[in-house]
């Protein structure tokens, strides 16, 4: 159940997202040791979004109010983080203590993947989909999913690391014009996540 769970999201992983993106630039940006602490705080929030998926959190959350309400919340996020990227290129500090500018000091590195993780809530109930999907189909024990769990973040925490240890190489050989490039580019990914986010919600509506 521990390489399943390893293999499942492995697959998942490619599904290239916000997180990714943010950890490869700060890796690009700010080195390696930096970007390490991003990835320990994305590894953090989604260990716990899996084990509160197997504890059956996400029936709490199931009530469509509250998966709308959660929904904005990550949007909004994404569109500061977004904003504040594509600013930063002009010089204009939208987040002073979460921007990159001060992300180079590991605190705020670990604190900016928290709440960049933390802005998809919704995580829970999909995990729980997973889960209630492999009881149905494989008949998996309730002790099995935490081994299948545990794979599943060990691929998150092994698929970050390549991401970090490649933009930490890169980032030796870019120019600034491409750093500025590669803010704007994340910049306006993220926005395009958080807009593709709202258009979710509003259809839901």
């Amino acid at each position: 159940m521990l390489y399943n769970g390893f293999k499942f999201g492995m697959l998942l992983q490619f599904a290239i997202g916000p997180v990714c993106l943010f950890i490869f630039q700060i890796a690009a940006l700010k080195g390696f040791y930096t970007a390490f602490t991003g990835v320990l705080g994305v590894s953090i929030i989604d260990g716990l979004y899996i084990l509160s998926a197997i504890l059956g959190i996400a029936y709490i959350i199931e009530r469509k109010s509250t998966k709308i309400a959660l929904k904005i919340f990550g949007a909004i996020v994404l569109l500061i983080f977004g904003a504040s990227n594509v600013l930063s290129v002009f010089n204009i500090s939208l987040l002073p203590s979460l921007g990159l500018d001060n992300v180079s000091h590991s605190g705020n590195a670990f604190l900016s993947a928290v709440i960049l993780t933390a802005s998809n809530p919704l995580s829970i109930i999909f995990w729980a989909g997973v889960f209630s999907a492999k009881l149905a189909e494989e008949g998996m024990k309730r002790r099995d999913f935490y081994s299948f769990g545990f794979g599943a973040l060990l691929s998150t925490v092994f698929f970050l690391t390549i991401i970090f240890i490649r933009g930490s190489l890169t980032g030796t050989f870019l120019p600034s014009y491409i750093i500025q490039i590669l803010n704007l580019v994340v910049g306006f990914l993220l926005i395009y996540f958080s807009i593709r986010m709202f258009l979710s919600i509003m259809s839901e509506w």
